[in-house]
């Protein structure tokens, strides 16, 4: 792993051996029916500004509202994910932006990087490598799967039930629904014995059990805007998740360990990030975790001047591989900065994911206080 350096406080580095040398905290040793209905447009609450790129006179109230009005529920009667039906999944589809076009006016981007290979996680995951995981759910389209990762949980040290993803592995946007059947999989295919198109035992593909959300949270951006554009620079969202076995223990204690979320980072502080995910489009098959190492500092890719502006790195991943955590080290322990968002499909050259600043700490803040 790459030396970190100083520039007052000590800059983020990420590096190959990111999560296999993770420092985690751990607190204990087809279709099922139509898609939910269009969300409704969301009225801005009186306090807020009119814009959903600016959220900074939200209040607890405002929060509230919005959560009661994006209407996310869990399904009543959904239908079991089999490893069978898991293997069968496909690859929801990323967001594409080219690098190369030319840009659209008050576009802001950097060169495109250079392409990074992704490597495959040596098997077994162990509980650094499975605080990643497949995020499995039923679209419009039919079952498709994204990547996600376990991140810590303020209110709950130690028992965090939390599970942070790309917004449109949750949400379909503006005229949309939520998607249905959301079931989170860390370390699946841990020890690397999973054959595509042969019987598989669930424990095989499962490792640590079956995650099923009970509540999410994307950003109003997302559910208000259109389009690949603008509301990509906050394509990032939150589940709780509840165990399929019903022991009571949470996700953090199942696998051992959470990534915490490093919100408002600086970014001349971030030197070099690792990208992973489960991609599933060719020449990946879904049943291999990987990584892309950026040796260098992202570059920047912006839609709107007034928003964060995303975190580009150059990365080979799929389709499949979106939502994955992005992670840095920051005081000798990962953390997670990004998710993957938008890339390419010809060639598959770079990934770029939102940079978390104000309004998704106030989102996940509220959410992992108040949101059960």
């Amino acid at each position: 792993m790459p030396r970190t350096t100083s520039r007052g406080r000590r800059a983020a580095t990420a590096g190959a051996a990111l999560l296999a040398a993770l420092a985690l905290g751990a607190a204990g040793c087809g279709p099922d029916g139509p898609a939910r209905p269009p969300t409704a447009p969301l009225a801005l609450p009186r306090s807020a500004p009119t814009s959903t790129g600016d959220l900074t006179g939200w209040k607890v109230e405002d929060w509230a509202r919005y959560v009661a009005d994006s209407a996310f529920a869990d399904d009543p009667a959904p239908r079991p994910w089999t490893a069978a039906r898991m293997d069968a999944a496909r690859p929801r589809p990323t967001p594409e932006y080219s690098l190369t076009a030319p840009a659209a006016p008050g576009v802001e981007r950097d060169a495109p990087p250079a392409a990074v290979p992704a490597a495959p996680q040596p098997h077994p995951y162990g509980p650094a490598g499975s605080v990643v995981g497949r995020l499995f759910m039923t679209t419009p389209q039919g079952d498709a799967a994204c990547s996600a990762t376990v991140v810590s949980d303020p209110v709950n040290p130690g028992r965090s039930n939390l599970v942070y993803t790309a917004a449109h592995c949750l949400h379909d946007g503006k005229g949309g629904g939520w998607l249905r059947n959301l079931v989170f999989v860390p370390g699946y295919n841990r020890d690397g014995r999973l054959v595509h198109g042969k019987p598989n035992p669930d424990q095989r593909a499962a490792p640590y059990g079956r995650w099923t959300a009970v509540r999410a949270l994307v950003s109003p951006t997302w559910l208000q805007e259109g389009g690949v554009g603008a509301r990509d620079q906050y394509d990032y969202g939150v589940l709780r998740v509840s165990g399929e076995d019903g022991s009571g223990r949470s996700l953090e204690e199942v696998v051992g360990g959470a990534v915490p979320i490093w919100f408002n980072a600086p970014r001349e502080q971030i030197t070099a990030a690792a990208a992973y995910g489960y991609p599933a489009e060719r020449p990946f098959d879904g049943l291999e975790l990987a990584h892309c190492d950026s040796p260098v500092a992202p570059g920047r890719l912006s839609f709107d001047r007034s928003r964060p502006p995303m975190y580009v790195i150059g990365c080979t991943m799929t389709a499949g591989a979106a939502g994955g955590g992005w992670f840095v080290t920051r005081d000798g322990k990962p953390n997670l900065i990004s998710v993957g968002a938008v890339g390419d499909r010809n060639p598959a050259g770079y990934q770029a994911g939102p940079s978390l600043q104000d309004q998704a700490k106030q989102a996940f803040d509220y959410f992992a206080k108040n949101v059960r």
